[in-house]
């Protein structure tokens, strides 16, 4: 469509207007179904109209000061996130990336020159430090030398790999990016145990789990396992960019003023929207709705021709297909205006808004039906 743009992402043709709940608008006027949410973002759906009318309220009183004075919105949305999670303090950030690379500099300024230990099939982002917690070759490849002291094992082999050492375990309950992998509950437990033995900070990344994705508003309290950090971006923000290191009490006054910062973060207006979704989110019947509509969505994907597996938490699904994924979702979007993403040849990733109801999910099914019949 442009030339204007670094081809660094794999852009489909297609140039989206408008959006409201789970549905978009490309600049003809089509329809689209959408069940990947900006890639898990819109969890409140596009739009969602108390996210809209906090943002329009904020824009039209103050945008930005700096991290140099306090404003309202931020200060309101970081006791919400404590008191709701680790009862700690919190830092903002831009984005996923952005709050995985605080994590890590809080937990190696804390254990000085201290290892970490990461999981083959996470993600945690592609800047270099959270590129290098990052063990995927075909992303890392072409950037090393990263950054030293990360030690990748797989997820069985995490709690025997952590040492008087070692800074931090970085780990996703459940691995997005690689196709939707809950880690097992036991395991979770145990790396916790291993942390604990050897006083390295248990980091969760809940970038894409959290905000009610999985049907709880963090991951981590689907496995009554606390964690030392936990970071937050995606769905924080209703739509806007919006990234959250939460600390523990015990980890909250590591940082120093000077040790790290970041010129946009937790400004007014994002933190305005941030608040409205987490109005919206935080809710027992809305999470309740989540868990149930994502069963709804499992079991109806499982019964799809040409399906060998379902995986996933809440509104968080991965099928295994005996077909070619990338194709399915190319084909989706041109034939069917289903927009669904492929984490794999084979796997197809649902990441509906938390909004959608059961309607759309039957719509959504149907038309992938027509798809793999």
């Amino acid at each position: 469509m442009t030339d204007a743009l670094i081809p660094n992402y794999a852009r489909s043709d297609v140039e989206f207007e408008r959006g409201e709940g789970s549905r978009l608008w490309d600049a003809e006027g089509t329809e689209y179904l959408d069940f990947l949410s900006g890639i898990a973002v819109c969890n409140t759906g596009h739009c969602h109209p108390r996210v809209v009318a906090a943002v329009q309220e904020q824009a039209a009183r103050l945008l930005h000061v700096s991290n140099l004075f306090y404003t309202a919105p931020m200060v309101r949305l970081a006791e919400r996130l404590a008191a709701r999670s680790l009862g700690g303090k919190v830092f903002f950030a831009n984005s996923g990336a952005e709050a995985n690379e605080a994590a890590l500099k809080l937990a190696r300024k804390r254990r000085a020159r201290g290892r970490f230990v990461v999981l083959h099939g996470g993600f945690h982002g592609r800047t270099f430090g959270a590129l290098s917690a990052t063990p995927q070759e075909t992303k890392q490849a072409p950037f090393a030398p990263l950054v030293p002291g990360f030690d990748a094992v797989l997820p069985e082999a995490a709690p025997a790999a952590v040492g008087p050492d070692t800074a931090g375990v970085v780990i996703e309950l459940v691995q997005g990016e690689s196709g939707v992998h809950p880690l097992p509950v036991e395991l979770v437990r145990e790396i916790r145990a291993a942390c604990d033995e050897h006083g390295a900070l248990l980091i969760l990344d809940e970038v894409q789990t959290g905000m009610g994705r999985t049907g709880t508003l963090f991951a981590y309290e689907r496995y009554g396992v606390r964690p030392d950090l936990m970071t937050l971006a995606k769905g924080l923000g209703g739509g806007l960019p919006i990234g959250a290191l939460v600390a523990a009490p015990e980890y909250a006054d590591v940082f120093a003023p000077g040790d790290h910062g970041s010129t946009f973060a937790g400004n007014p207006l994002v933190a305005a929207a941030a608040n409205a979704a987490l109005d919206v989110i935080d809710d027992p019947a809305f999470l309740e709705g989540v868990r149930e509509r994502g069963t709804l969505l499992m079991e109806g994907v499982r019964e799809l021709p040409g399906v060998a597996d379902v995986r996933g938490a809440g509104l968080m699904v991965a099928a295994e297909l005996a077909t070619d994924a990338p194709e399915v979702v190319r084909r989706a979007l041109s034939e069917q205006r289903l927009i669904l993403n492929a984490t794999g040849p084979r796997t197809l990733r649902f990441l509906p808004p938390l909004v959608v109801t059961e309607a759309e999910i039957a719509d959504a099914l149907g038309r992938l039906r027509a798809l793999l019949a």
